[in-house]
């Protein structure tokens, strides 16, 4: 049976990051796959994960499974993270599924949203993050897309998003990027997350958040103030979260399905549908990322020094931006301030296809084909020869 399979090709992302591992050039830069990267080129572990890490190793008794739903004081800190005290309040409206990252949150939201309206078309914007549809049409939904991001000014194209959302009914699902848009770094004003309120509002479509990076664009508050607001005047949302950004815990997987329901009856109903999906998917939640991250959040001596060294991240990639800004600008004579203007790890350069494949095979230096670059790879020994390799081709 298994003769009858072709080899399928590589993911686009990851293959391209193969492919610069392999790339013999000793003076390679890979600017491809969404991690961040510190000063000496290291995806750092937090000081606060490595103290509540060996005190888990030390004081842990047993690796028997942990409740379906999660580890309560991850779940409880992930709620109050995202929403705010104000809008959690009790916690009974709010309900989580922990999953195996952000995918697996994704995935037990869309295996929900397909029991509750299965004719649902989900709309996402164009451009997105590429396994959003893979991912999400595995169980079945439908897909449409609105216009997001406008190359010409290196924003957003809101108008456009705002007609072709006019098309989304009660029904259907919205899926917005929480902060740090993925791929073009273009983020919603507090006032145009508003507008899509009022649509939501008047249309009936149910919103999904993608919450990947908060704390990575300009804040832990900032970067959820659109989905606090949606959440505030629309009485029900569906957030998928992870922390693997954010806590570095990449390939611990830790994720969460947050389930904002109108009531608590609807929050428990939703939840169940949700521990019903896992159940099917992968049984039972990984436990050691979340343990860790539910130790962090919930010690206020572990906490404190997490949100400071999260602080310093988000700064250095601000600053990172404005330097990568000014030094092309200042190389081409051509307008870069867009970089500066964006938030998280990615940018669009503006590159054709043509150039980035250039620029990889003649400079090793490895990026989309839509130029889409993280940002957070940069560092002060590689700033320079990026900008020098990007003029060349300019």
């Amino acid at each position: 049976m298994l003769e009858q399979l072709s080899v399928l090709p590589p993911d686009p992302i990851l293959g391209l990051a193969a492919a610069c591992r392999a790339d013999p050039n000793p003076d390679k830069i890979d600017l491809t796959v969404g991690v961040y990267m510190d000063e000496d080129g290291i995806c750092p572990v937090f000081e606060a994960v490595k103290k509540a890490q060996a005190a888990l190793v030390a004081e842990e008794v047993t690796k028997a499974y942990l409740p379906a739903a999660g580890d309560e004081a991850y779940l409880t800190g992930m709620k109050s993270l995202v929403f705010g005290d104000d809008l959690a309040g009790d916690g009974s409206r709010i309900t989580a599924v922990q999953t195996p990252g952000g995918c697996g949150a994704l995935r037990i939201a869309s295996e929900v949203l397909a029991a509750a309206s299965p004719d649902a078309t989900v709309w996402v914007s164009n451009p997105t993050w590429p396994v959003h549809i893979p991912l999400m049409g595995s169980v079945g939904l439908k897909f449409a897309t609105y216009s997001y991001y406008d190359p010409a000014s290196h924003g957003v194209a809101f108008s456009g998003m705002v007609d072709d959302l006019k098309g989304a009914k009660a029904g259907d699902v919205v899926l917005l990027h929480g902060c740090c848009h993925n791929p073009s770094g273009a983020d919603l004003t507090l006032e145009q997350w508003s507008v899509i309120a009022d649509m939501a509002i008047a249309q009936g479509f149910t919103v999904l958040v993608d919450l990947a990076y908060q704390g990575m664009g300009q804040g832990l508050a900032e970067d959820v103030a659109g989905l606090r607001l949606l959440a505030s005047r629309l009485g029900e949302l569906i957030v998928a979260a992870s922390c693997s950004k954010n806590l570095g815990l990449y390939r611990e997987r830790t994720g969460v399905a947050l389930f904002y329901g109108k009531d608590t009856q609807i929050a428990a109903a939703t939840q169940s549908h949700g521990l019903g999906a896992a159940r099917r998917v992968y049984s039972m939640p990984p436990a050691h990322g979340a343990l860790v991250a539910g130790r962090v959040l919930s010690t206020p001596e572990l906490r404190a020094s997490w949100e400071a060294e999260l602080s310093q991240i988000c700064r250095r990639m601000i600053l990172l931006r404005t330097q990568l800004s000014d030094k092309l600008s200042a190389k081409t004579d051509r307008d870069f301030s867009f970089i500066a203007k964006e938030n998280g790890m990615f940018s669009f350069l503006g590159l054709s296809v043509e150039q980035a494949q250039g620029l990889r095979k003649d400079r090793g230096l490895y990026m989309l084909d839509s130029s889409r670059v993280n940002v957070a790879a940069l560092n002060d020994r590689n700033m320079d020869i990026v900008v020098d390799a990007v003029a060349s081709v300019l």
